[in-house]
């Protein structure tokens, strides 16, 4: 570097080649806004859905039911009872209950309608067994207890349904990955035309910087300190819609939509809560697209620079 560029300010100071109040800056602050909300929600609904899940697989795991077929209303009882005692005298059970009829209407009654009469259909018995201790339970001998009391009772796992939540779970978390991977490509491939774009109509800046002994990294610097404002700006405008988005959609669920509408929604998403977890997820995308920002911006002009080397 030549003795003029040792009295050039350093990058820290800002540098009027490619203002933030440009049209171009505005538009390029915009557009990283836009991509960071998208980026958030996507990243959001990934953590709701995936938070959800692995709450259904834990509860899914820690409960098995005792099916019993339609007997006699005495017999039914009997076998209700026998059910119920051989459950709690197992190791690792926290308590066993039986599902009633009014239990069960409930529970179906946001697919089938509160005037479903289930009790006009031969429908098992449900008694419902929660563990307190997975490790400690021997299922194979609550099966035997359960087959040599009342030969037509069955157990069930719920294992076939842990299996599919976790593989719907595996599903939503690659897809959001893949649609976070494809919008972040995107904000590149606009950074690089926006900073092509600002090195074009700057060139008679950067020749006289050239030409007074700035070096290459002294102008890559100047560039990359402006973009990555750019970027910070742009992605706090984004991070903040994002968590409007999400307090709007929590409130809407909980206010606007029917019951039945608003339970099924949180059954997927939960109550639309991220937490100090997953805000701190949406601060580390907006940190994240920023540092994109300002790291496109600097490898762009280094290539624009090597081209237009003499």
């Amino acid at each position: 570097m030549s003795l003029i560029s040792q009295f050039l300010p350093k990058p820290k100071t800002p540098f009027p080649i490619v203002p933030i109040q440009s049209i171009a800056g505005r538009t390029l602050a915009l557009l990283v806004a836009i991509m960071t909300f998208l980026s958030c929600v996507t990243f959001g609904a990934v953590f709701l859905v995936q938070n959800s899940t692995l709450a259904w697989s834990s509860e899914v795991g820690r409960e098995l039911t005792i099916q019993l077929q339609q007997v006699e209303d005495e017999q039914m009882l009997s076998d209700i009872r026998t059910a119920i005692s051989l459950s709690e005298q197992s190791p690792g059970v926290a308590r066993a209950f039986e599902l009633t009829i009014k239990d069960s209407e409930e529970l179906l009654s946001p697919w089938l309608g509160e005037q479903f009469d289930i009790s006009a259909f031969d429908v098992p018995r449900l008694v419902v067994v929660q563990l307190a201790d997975p490790a400690k339970f021997d299922l194979e001998a609550l099966k035997a207890k359960i087959t040599d009391a009342i030969p037509e009772a069955s157990l069930d796992t719920h294992e076939l349904w842990q299996q599919q939540l976790n593989a719907m779970a595996g599903t939503v978390v690659l897809s959001g990955a893949l649609a976070l991977i494809l919008i972040l490509t995107a904000t590149v491939l606009a950074i690089v035309f926006a900073t092509a774009g600002a090195m074009a109509s700057n060139r008679e800046i950067v020749d006289v910087l050239h030409f007074i002994g700035a070096s290459d990294t002294y102008i890559a610097g100047a560039f990359q300190e402006r973009f990555l404002a750019i970027g910070m700006q742009g992605g706090a405008a984004g991070g903040a819609m994002a968590i409007v988005f999400f307090f709007v959609a929590s409130t809407i669920t909980s206010a606007i939509l029917p019951n039945q509408s608003a339970t099924q929604v949180e059954l997927l998403f939960g109550q639309f809560t991220l937490g100090w977890l997953g805000l701190f997820g949406l601060i580390l995308v907006v940190v994240t697209i920023a540092i994109l920002t300002a790291i496109t911006s600097r490898v762009t002009v280094h290539r624009f620079l090597a081209q237009i080397a003499p």
